[in-house]
C-alpha cells in the first residue's frame, strides 16, 4: 500500500514539476517579447532625440539668418511721383500719361517690388513654414525632454530606474490577467452554479433575501476581481444579482436603524440642549431614511416584483410603518425629560424656551404619527 501511495506521489510530483517548467517557459517567452519591445522603445527615443537636436539646430540657424538679414526699404519719393489715374468710363481706352521725364507711365499704380529672394542656404527650407506637423513635434518633444531633465536632475532619478518601473509596471499587469484567466478556466463549474442558482431564487420574507446575498459574496469573494471574471460569462444575471444586493443593503440598513432607535435612552450626564440635538439628529437620520425609500419605492417595487424579490416591508404596513411608529419612542423620552428638568429647575423663562422646544419636536413627530393612523387600524 506504501508502495503504491508513493508511486501516485511521485506521478503528481512529475505533474506539477511539468506545468511548472510550462509556466516557465511561457513566462519566459513574454520576458523575452518585454524585452524586445523594450529595446524598440529606446531606439526610437535615441532616434526622436537625434531628430530633436537637428531640427534645433536648424531652427537656430535660421532665426539667426532672420535676425541678421537686412529689412528691404522701399522709395517713398518713387511712389509719390506716380500720378493717380482721372475716373474714365470702362467703355474707353484708357489713355497712357507721361510723367516729367517724358516716360510713358500706366495710369494704374505699380505694385511695390517683390521682397529679395532668400540666400542658397534658405532655399530648402521653405517647406518648415507649410508644416504645422513638425512645429508641433518639435514642442511636443521639447516638453517631453525638459520633463525628463526636470525629473533627472530634481530627484536624482536615472533613466534606467523608470525603465525598471515600467517592466515591473507591465509585469504586474501581465500577472492580473493571468490571473483572470486561471479563474475563468478554473472557476467555470462554480460560475455556472451559481448563474443557476440567482436566476432560479424565488423569496417570500426579505429577510431570506439577506442570507442568500451573503452566501453570494461569499462564494464570489474567491475571484481575483468578481467584475473582470463575470465579463467572461455573457450568461450571468447581473441585473437580478444587483437587484438582490440592492434590497438586501436597504434593508439591513433600515433593521440597524430601527434598532438603534428602539434602544434609544436618555443619558441624565448630558445638559438638556445636547440631549436635544442627539434626539433630533437620530429623527433626521430616520426621516431621511425613510424618505428615500418612500421616494423610489414605485419604481423600486415593480422591478423587485420582475425578479421576484419580496416588497411588501416598504409599504406603509410594513418594516417602513415600524420606523415611523418607532419614533414615538424618542418624542416619549425627550418629554421625560423634560418634564424632570422643569421639576427641578426655578427660573420661569429659561423652562418656557426649553418646553417649547420639546413640545416643537413632539408635534414633528405627532405629524408622522397621524400619516401611520391607517397603519394602525389594520394592525388592530
Amino acid at each position: 500500500m506504501s508502495l503504491e501511495e508513493s508511486e501516485y506521489e511521485v506521478i503528481s510530483l512529475n505533474t506539477n514539476f511539468e506545468a511548472e517548467i510550462a509556466r516557465n517557459a511561457l513566462l519566459e517567452k513574454e520576458n523575452k517579447e518585454l524585452r524586445q519591445e523594450i529595446a524598440q522603445l529606446k531606439s526610437q527615443i535615441i532616434s526622436l532625440k537625434a531628430h530633436n537636436i537637428e531640427r534645433k539646430s536648424i531652427f537656430w540657424k535660421k532665426t539667426e539668418i532672420h535676425f541678421h538679414e537686412p529689412v528691404p526699404r522701399y522709395d517713398k519719393s518713387a511712389i509719390a511721383r506716380v500720378p493717380m489715374p482721372p475716373p474714365r468710363p470702362s467703355s474707353k481706352p484708357l489713355p497712357s500719361h507721361k510723367n516729367e521725364k517724358g516716360m510713358k507711365m500706366q495710369p494704374t499704380i505699380t505694385a511695390p517690388p517683390p521682397p529679395p529672394t532668400p540666400p542658397k542656404s534658405l532655399a530648402g527650407l521653405k517647406t518648415v513654414r507649410r508644416v504645422p506637423e513638425l512645429i508641433e513635434l518639435y514642442r511636443s518633444l521639447s516638453r517631453k525632454d525638459a520633463n525628463i531633465d526636470n525629473k533627472t536632475n530634481h530627484n536624482g532619478i536615472p533613466a534606467v530606474a523608470f525603465t525598471r518601473n515600467m517592466i515591473e509596471e507591465i509585469q504586474n499587469r501581465s500577472t492580473f490577467l493571468s490571473s483572470i484567466k486561471s479563474d475563468v478556466e478554473r472557476k467555470g463549474e462554480l460560475i455556472s452554479f451559481l448563474i443557476k442558482k440567482v436566476e432560479s431564487a424565488s423569496f417570500s420574507n426579505i429577510s431570506e433575501v439577506d442570507g442568500f446575498v451573503k452566501w453570494l459574496d461569499g462564494k464570489l469573494s474567491s475571484l481575483v476581481d468578481e467584475c473582470s471574471v463575470l465579463k467572461h460569462f455573457p450568461h450571468w444575471p447581473e441585473s437580478k444579482a444587483d437587484a438582490l444586493r440592492e434590497a438586501s443593503c436597504n434593508y439591513r440598513d433600515l433593521k440597524n436603524l430601527e434598532s438603534e432607535v428602539l434602544s434609544f435612552e436618555d443619558n441624565p450626564k448630558e445638559d438638556l440642549p445636547q440631549a436635544l440635538r442627539r434626539v433630533q439628529a437620530l429623527q433626521d437620520r430616520l426621516e431621511r431614511s425613510v424618505n428615500n425609500v418612500e421616494r423610489t419605492r414605485e419604481s423600486t417595487s415593480r422591478r423587485y416584483r420582475n425578479f421576484h424579490i419580496p416588497w411588501e416591508w416598504m409599504l406603509d404596513t410594513g418594516l417602513i410603518g415600524q420606523m415611523k411608529l418607532s419614533s414615538l419612542r424618542l418624542a416619549k423620552e425627550l418629554m421625560k425629560r423634560i418634564t424632570k428638568e422643569l421639576e427641578q429647575n426655578e427660573v420661569f423663562q429659561e423652562d418656557n424656551l426649553i418646553l417649547l422646544q420639546g413640545v416643537k419636536f413632539a408635534f414633528r413627530i405627532h405629524q408622522v404619527d397621524l400619516i401611520q393612523r391607517p397603519y394602525k387600524h389594520s394592525k388592530n
